[in-house]
């Protein structure tokens, strides 16, 4: 197998994990699982979960706003979850990873209200 071929490989194997990770966030808030791979209608409806102006779409096409536009819409999308920042941090810079991780599937969101933390 030649470098490029595993570097393609590499690449293709973190798409389908962020997809995935990013359908069961979406399922979770109630939101269609499919929205997730669908270009501008998945921001959208980032942007509804973590309760921000759909308006903000716009700045998604923005160099460097765009950036972040996408770190306060995933910041809340953890925070919605009633999970830390740190948490909404990994998911803006590392999605693949974050978005697959068990913590953030424990809690459903129904219509993206915030889940209280029971003690």
């Amino acid at each position: 197998m030649t470098p490029g071929r595993l570097g393609m490989l590499v690449w293709l194997a973190a798409f389908v994990l962020a997809i995935a990770g990013m359908w069961k966030v979406y399922a979770k808030a109630g939101k269609p699982g499919w929205a997730s791979i669908v270009p501008i209608y998945h921001v959208i409806v980032l942007l509804e979960i973590g309760g921000k102006p759909l308006w903000w779409t716009i700045l998604v096409f923005v160099p460097f706003a765009n950036l972040v536009v996408l770190i306060i819409a995933w910041r809340e999308v953890a925070r919605r979850f009633g999970r830390s920042t740190g948490l909404g941090w990994g998911l803006a810079l590392l999605s693949p990873i974050f978005a697959s991780h068990p913590r953030l599937r424990r809690r459903s969101v129904p219509g993206g209200a915030v889940v209280a933390k029971s003690g």
